[in-house]
């Protein structure tokens, strides 16, 4: 494809894209009542979890201005709304990444897709139910340690949480990446297993940069991206060692 045709490509592949999105953002936007009784739930497991830390009663989430609530309540949805569409979505951008491969490599496309999606949603969901409440429980330690009140507001929970979400669900796209990688012969396994140390640095920089300064979270973001890492090497382990018995079977 000469670059405009992949110019034209990646424009439909927007399109479509964006069009599933907005279709998801406005069913969230119809149940986003009971999206935010779902995200408010790391900070009720925090604060009764962190009830004997504390002192009173456990403060609800506030707003400071007319509008935060509003412009929060549609961060969320719009969240919610990209994990909805997470299958669409990505079905659009490996589709647009199969237009430049060869025939033989677009199989591979096919494999991306389901795993993209899943491993997106299950990303936001591992920083929502096991990251979330950990994180929140060691600021309302370190609050009562510094002997500080705690008014936390809707607007700023919800930025955290939609954030967060967001991070890890595209962390978590670190096996599909690898695997992609060498099955179409970009990378080879043997410089994957070389490069594990400038890889962990790597990590722990992204983790510093893209959650906030707490140690919990970075770490929180760091293991798991590390071993999916290793994870990635795995599964293209077990898919050379098929493709070469399957060429040895065809001797």
């Amino acid at each position: 494809m000469s670059l405009g045709d992949h110019l034209e490509e990646l424009r439909l592949r927007l399109l479509l894209a964006l069009g599933g999105l907005a279709l998801a953002f406005i069913i969230c936007l119809i149940f986003g009542k009971y999206i935010i009784t779902f995200v408010k739930v790391p900070y009720a497991t925090a604060m009764a979890k962190a009830a004997n830390l504390t002192t009173g009663e456990a403060a609800p989430l506030t707003t400071l201005a007319p509008a935060e609530v509003i412009i929060s309540y549609m961060k969320i949805c719009l969240i919610s709304g990209l994990l909805l569409s997470s299958p669409w979505v990505f079905y659009q951008l490996w589709m647009f990444i199969a237009a430049g491969l060869y025939p033989h490599e677009k199989r591979y496309v096919h494999l991306a897709v389901p795993f993209s999606a899943a491993l997106f949603v299950a990303g936001a969901l591992f920083f929502l139910f096991i990251v979330a409440p950990l994180c929140l429980r060691f600021f309302i330690k370190a609050i009562d340690i510094l002997g500080l009140g705690q008014n936390w507001t809707f607007q700023k929970y919800v930025s955290f949480i939609a954030h967060l979400m967001l991070v890890f669900g595209i962390a978590f796209q670190t096996p599909t990446a690898i695997f992609f990688l060498n099955r179409t012969g970009l990378v080879s396994l043997k410089a994957l297993s070389r490069s594990r140390k400038y890889v962990l640095l790597v990590i722990v920089i992204v983790a510093a940069m893209a959650t906030p300064p707490d140690v919990v979270s970075q770490i929180a973001l760091a293991v798991p991206l590390y071993l999916l890492f290793e994870l990635g090497i795995v599964l293209s382990y077990i898919a050379n060692r098929r493709k070469a018995s399957r060429t040895d079977s065809t001797r």
